[in-house]
């Protein structure tokens, strides 16, 4: 079974942002898509973190992500904007919108921009938090391509489509990010990687009965046509409330690409998609300290709540922060994603990222004589999914051995 190695985080950050460099994005963009995916690692969400490299290093490849591009308005209307991203990176489309969203709050008490023509975004909830940090509320979607099938079919027509709602400071900040789906497609990569049976109704195949082995969820996903698709938020059917996560999906869909004028889920194949955030000043409902307040309040009280099965009450947003905490220093990152990033930066000529630990107790670690002469990973179903077995039996260094 794959190990899970603790990464020195200084090391990665140089990593990663070297390969961001090295394919064309300026040194300030560089180091921000670098430090997005850290962030994720350390907030124990490592679905969207280091191991989406592998994903966006095919698309850069592949051109569907111009590194040099750069979004521009649309239109814009009283408190609305409409940005085109040129097929840029989507944290970087967001890092435009968000600031302009949080303008327009500044102005006129709110602000919505949607973003159109745009890439995979990373966690929807850091652009968020950036609201709420700012004092506003924040509120963040994403359409992005059909792996999810409507209740009552097993065809994948939305997309995981999340949201994130971030209000407060601190650690009483409101922080709630997570897919209309039962899960995000990462975390079904993540399983596969390590190699991990998957315990709940995550998925259905072709014929709609629910599928628990990672591995040939993740097989049928990239074939064509696809073969096997997520579940809504609350699972198959309708007994758990999957309609639910099925209108919740709608509702994304039409804040970003109807909103947009912008393609849908069903026809995305790994491009064009689309954002929208939306950023509430409280300015009208007593101030951001007065709505942080409350909102502090609140979590106090929900926190204090009397457990029934011995887990604590916890609020959106407090087991990140306790990752966080955690992993300040260093991140885990399971073997197949380290040698994923591994092989994008010997390519480069980059060197791979210092591994301090590995986490199974085993200090006996590999090394080799320089670069593997595997080919390097190809996507399937480009900029979707990436192939996690190519390297499975090429040894991991401690230390650069070039």
């Amino acid at each position: 079974m794959p190990r899970i190695l603790q990464v020195s985080v200084p090391s990665l950050r140089v990593t990663l942002s070297s390969i961001f460099r090295k394919q064309g994005f300026n040194s300030t963009d560089a180091l921000y898509l670098a430090g997005t995916l850290i962030d994720a690692d350390q907030r124990g969400i490592s679905s969207h973190g280091t191991q989406r490299m592998a994903m966006y290093d095919a698309k850069i490849r592949h051109r569907i992500i111009d590194p040099h591009a750069r979004p521009g308005i649309v239109r814009s209307k009283g408190a609305t904007l409409l940005i085109d991203a040129h097929a840029a990176m989507g944290q970087l489309a967001m890092r435009e919108a968000t600031n302009l969203a949080i303008g327009l709050a500044q102005s006129h008490g709110l602000g919505l921009v949607t973003v159109r023509n745009s890439n995979h975004f990373g966690t929807a909830g850091q652009y968020a938090r950036k609201a709420a940090d700012s004092g506003f509320i924040g509120v963040v979607s994403t359409n992005s391509n059909s792996i999810v099938a409507p209740t009552h079919t097993a065809v994948p027509a939305l997309g995981s489509n999340p949201i994130a709602v971030a209000a407060g400071y601190g650690n009483d900040q409101l922080d709630f990010d997570a897919a209309t789906s039962t899960v995000s497609l990462g975390k079904v990569e993540v399983h596969e990687k390590t190699q991990s049976l998957i315990a709940a109704d995550w998925a259905v195949d072709a014929h709609g009965d629910v599928e628990h082995d990672p591995v040939a969820i993740m097989n049928a996903i990239r074939s064509k046509p696809r073969r096997a698709a997520l579940t809504p938020l609350g699972g198959p059917g309708e007994n758990g409330g999957g309609y639910k996560g099925y209108g919740l999906g709608l509702a994304v869909e039409l804040l970003t690409g109807l909103l947009g004028d912008a393609p849908a889920s069903i026809d995305l194949n790994g491009t064009r998609i689309s954002h929208s955030i939306l950023v509430i000043s409280p300015e009208a409902y007593g101030g951001s300290d007065a709505l942080a307040a409350r909102v502090s309040q609140l979590a106090k009280r929900l926190r204090s709540l009397p457990s029934s099965d011995g887990h604590p009450v916890l609020f959106p947003g407090d087991k990140e922060r306790a990752a966080l905490a955690q992993h300040h220093d260093t991140v885990p990152i399971d073997e197949v994603t380290y040698k994923q990033v591994r092989d994008i930066a010997w390519g480069l000529d980059i060197d791979e990222p210092q591994i301090v630990r590995i986490d199974d107790g085993d200090s006996a670690i590999a090394t080799g004589n320089g670069k593997t002469d595997d080919t390097p990973h190809e996507t399937t179903n480009i900029g979707e999914t990436t192939s996690t077995t190519a390297h499975a039996n090429t040894p991991i260094i401690a230390q650069t051995s070039r």
